[in-house]
C-alpha cells in the first residue's frame, strides 16, 4: 500500500513539473512573439527642410496638371465614380504605405498617379534601407473626391476643400506627415518629425525631377500632391 501511495505521489509531481515546463515554454513563446521594446532612437541625417517654402505649388498648378491627365468629366457622386473605375486603379495598403479608412474620398487614382504614389513609397523605403533605419510606412489620407465629397467636407468646416479641387480628377492624393507605421521588429525607432524629413526629401526629389506638384497643408497635417506625368 505504501508503495502504491509513493508511486502516485511521484507521478503527480512529474505531471506538475511537465505542466510547469509547458507553461514556461508558452510564456517564452508569447514573449518572443511580442514586439521588442523600442529603446534605441535613430535618425535620418538629412538637412532640415523649410516645408512651407519648398512645397508651395498653388492650386492653379495642381489643376492644370490634373486637367491634362485626369478624369474628364469629373465624377459628381460615388455612383458616377463607380462608372469611372475602368479608367482608374485601386489604391490599397501595401508594403510601403497605408491607405486610411476614407470618409470623404474613394481609393482610386488614374494609373499615372497610382504609379507615382508607388514610386514615392519605394523611394521612401529605399532611403530608410540605405541609411540602415527601420522600415516604416506612411499614411495616405485622401484620394479621389467627388463633387459630393467636396461639399460634405466644406460643410464639416474643411475650407481647404475648394470646389475646384484637383482631387476630383483622380490625379491627386494627400499623405500625412505625422502618422507612420513601423514594419520591422527591432529595438530601433524614429520620431515622426524625423520620418517627415525622409518623406520631405523624397518629395523634393520628385518635385525637382518634374514629376509632381506639392502643397504643404499645415492645418490638415499633410502633403497635397498632384502627379504631372
Amino acid at each position: 500500500m505504501k508503495y502504491i501511495l509513493c508511486l502516485f505521489l511521484t507521478l503527480a509531481l512529474v505531471a506538475c513539473g511537465n505542466r510547469s515546463d509547458a507553461q514556461t515554454d508558452n510564456a517564452s513563446q508569447e514573449q518572443s512573439s511580442a514586439e521588442p521594446e523600442e529603446t534605441n532612437l535613430v535618425a535620418y541625417p538629412g538637412r532640415d527642410i523649410r516645408y512651407s517654402a519648398k512645397f508651395s505649388d498653388r492650386n492653379a498648378k495642381h489643376l492644370q496638371a490634373a486637367r491634362a491627365i485626369g478624369l474628364n468629366p469629373t465624377p459628381k457622386d460615388r455612383q458616377a465614380a463607380a462608372h469611372s473605375k475602368k479608367h482608374l486603379r485601386l489604391v490599397k495598403t501595401g508594403r510601403n504605405y497605408i491607405v486610411d479608412s476614407l470618409t470623404h474620398s474613394v481609393p482610386y487614382l488614374v494609373p499615372a498617379a497610382a504609379k507615382r504614389l508607388d514610386a514615392i513609397g519605394e523611394e521612401f523605403a529605399d532611403i530608410l534601407q540605405r541609411n540602415n533605419l527601420p522600415h516604416y510606412r506612411f499614411h495616405v489620407t485622401s484620394v479621389l473626391r467627388t463633387q459630393e465629397d467636396i461639399r460634405s467636407l466644406q460643410k464639416s468646416g474643411n475650407y481647404n476643400s475648394v470646389s475646384n479641387s484637383a482631387h476630383c480628377f483622380g490625379t491627386t492624393f494627400d499623405i500625412s506627415y505625422t502618422s507612420y507605421d513601423k514594419v520591422t521588429r527591432t529595438h530601433d525607432y524614429m520620431t515622426p518629425e524625423n520620418l517627415k524629413l525622409v518623406l520631405g526629401q523624397v518629395l523634393l526629389n520628385q518635385q525637382r525631377e518634374g514629376h509632381i506638384y506639392v502643397k504643404y497643408e499645415y492645418k490638415q497635417a499633410c502633403f497635397h500632391i498632384t502627379t504631372r506625368n
